[in-house]
């Protein structure tokens, strides 16, 4: 079994790197490969006793632009980095037997761009779509460009953010400035990220999911400010080296992301496609989920209770029902 806490580098070829963390059986051939949301990196610290228990390699990259995996060069596309990134890891990983893999691909928020990204890939693009099982898609975005209707459900602060309006030149320009400096302060340490975390997660649960929160840690043997401190401080490493993840991600959210949801090919519709929604998530709305679901094929929806890190509560049902789904 591999060391979950360690991460490592790969370097590639013109010098960027991708960093990433791997647990489980490096030897077996189950693959699941997990890509994370906003500020965060690819770690495997905390892995659910429902995926402990199989024997499955468990590979977490750290997407370009964020913690120490360099962003795409300027003259690259971000789809097409991820996706030479991703076929350069697993080559490494698995020298010999990297077409014969089966693989899961999974995301949570943010991270279930990239994973869509893999999933709907040409293969000349991307080697190991063919290896594709299985797609777990938790607190989904979709693709702007083809979900017209995406905007009706934001925030305001997303609205802005990342919505309509980060698409006007000027306003990007001046507003991804000013929200990069005012959050660049309140996430400078583990303890202003703490902070900062608490106020725009942790405190706007409501009683209920409190109640569900305080449940979970205590099945878990989490003591009181564990995940907050190891949210905070996965937050302070993914931009001590760059914010240029965070910079991409109104452009990458309204990009092409190689292919058209609707018009997937038969092959690409193989996989199990699980979709995992909240209704009190405003980052991730419920629409959205519901859009892919209507989208694409071998689609299944699971509805849970709490808001943004609702799911968090339910992993090892959710990845019980997940492989039982792709078995």
């Amino acid at each position: 079994m591999e060391n979950s806490t360690k991460e490592h580098e790969l370097v590639l070829q013109g010098g960027r790197t991708i960093a990433y963390a791997t647990s489980g059986n490096a030897s077996s051939t189950t693959v699941l490969l997990y890509l994370h949301g906003a500020f965060t990196i690819g770690e495997t610290s905390r892995v659910s006793r429902t995926l402990a228990a199989k024997d499955i390699h468990h590979i977490c990259p750290t997407l370009p632009g964020w913690g120490n995996t360099s962003p795409p060069p300027s003259s690259t596309s971000y789809v097409d980095c991820l996706t030479s990134d991703v076929t350069a890891l697993l080559d490494h990983l698995y020298p010999d037997r990297g077409r014969d893999i089966r693989l899961y691909v999974a995301g949570g928020s943010f991270g279930t761009v990239p994973a869509q990204i893999l999933y709907g890939a040409p293969y000349d693009k991307f080697p190991y779509g063919p290896c594709i099982v299985g797609v777990l898609l938790m607190g989904a975005l979709t693709p702007f460009r083809y979900h017209k209707d995406y905007a009706k459900h934001m925030t305001w602060s997303n609205y802005f953010g990342v919505g309509p309006m980060s698409q006007w030149p000027l306003i990007n320009r001046v507003s991804m400035g000013l929200v990069t400096f005012m959050i660049a302060r309140q996430v400078s340490t583990v303890d202003k990220a703490d902070k900062f975390l608490r106020g725009f997660l942790f405190d706007k649960m409501d009683a209920a999911e409190r109640e569900e929160y305080a449940q979970w840690r205590a099945k878990e043997g989490i003591a009181e400010g564990e995940t907050e401190r190891r949210f905070a401080e996965n937050t302070v490493r993914s931009v001590q080296t760059s914010w240029e993840g965070f910079k991409l991600m109104s452009s990458v959210l309204h990009a092409d992301w190689g292919f058209q949801p609707d018009a997937l090919d038969e092959e690409h519709s193989r996989p199990f496609v699980m979709l995992v929604t909240s209704p009190g998530d405003k980052q991730a709305p419920q629409a959205g989920t519901e859009y892919l679901a209507a989208t694409y094929k071998n689609t299944k929806v699971k509805t849970l209770r709490g808001g943004h890190i609702g799911i968090l509560y339910y992993m090892d049902e959710v990845w019980g029902e997940f492989l039982a789904g792709v078995e």
